[in-house]
């Protein structure tokens, strides 16, 4: 990490300086040798300054990054937040919405789960929304079609209860145990395991996978709150101090 640092350095260095008091470019080597040598003791009498320089460019760096996710978000705005066809939930009219790609074989989605639902409720003023992201296998895709046939068959409530369900299933996924956990939960399952595979149901996944590839996403879970990104797991504090930012900005 120092090697790539010393030009850095060394251009500080010589910026800082009076022009007739260093002339890099008219260096003699012997000039250029000695003026390397004095970097590296300093260096090495000094290496907290590596790491306030490596702090100081990822500082920049994440900057940058924000600045960029928020650029795709603005360009990517109506299928991320209002595509037609994802389950919207928390409060409709909130000032906040808060997006969710995610897959129900994910660990870390279901580690988020009880944080986000937390959130929801005691915030009180944010609009969920979740994108059916399947990118763990066959159990995940099938997971993912059975939820988007309930709730194109069976209506939004319906889609609630089942995604709460395969958030918390551990067994193996199969049409067996689908239709069983849509039993158990009330549901006219015929109807549900015959859509899966339809062509509406597989334009929703295709869509989502699509507008994944834009933002940049390949991970789940992966939010997005407003304009910004956020790729992975958050507790429910870091989620909350966001919140706050973005309010306190708008």
């Amino acid at each position: 990490m120092t090697r790539p640092l010393l030009p850095a350095l060394a251009l500080s260095a010589a910026c800082a300086l009076p022009a007739a008091a260093l002339d890099l470019e008219t260096m003699s080597d012997a000039e250029r040798q000695a003026f390397r040598a004095e970097i590296r003791a300093y260096l090495l009498e000094n290496p907290e300054v590596i790491m306030e320089a490596v702090a100081v460019l990822e500082e920049r760096q994440s900057a940058q990054q924000t600045e960029a996710d928020k650029d795709l978000v603005a360009a990517n705005a109506e299928a991320i937040f209002d595509d037609g066809h994802s389950w919207v939930g928390g409060n409709p009219e909130g000032d906040i919405t808060l997006v969710e790609f995610m897959d129900y074989r994910c660990g870390y989605c279901r580690r988020a789960a009880p944080d986000v639902a937390d959130l929801i409720e005691f915030d009180g003023n944010i609009r969920f929304v979740i994108k059916e992201f399947p990118i763990l296998g066959e159990e995940s895709m099938q997971s993912a079609r059975f939820a988007i046939a309930t709730q194109q068959i069976a209506g939004d409530d319906a889609y609630e209860a089942v995604h709460d369900a395969l958030m918390a299933f551990t067994g193996e996924i199969s049409e067996t145990s689908l239709r069983r956990l849509g039993e158990t939960l009330g549901l006219e399952t015929d109807p549900i395991i015959a859509h899966m595979d339809s062509p509406d149901v597989t334009a929703v996944i295709a869509a989502n996978h699509q507008l994944a590839q834009k933002l940049g996403i390949s991970g789940t879970p992966s939010f997005v709150m407003e304009d910004r990104m956020l790729r992975g797991y958050l507790p429910r504090e870091a989620m909350e101090e966001l919140a706050a930012e973005i309010r306190a900005e708008s």
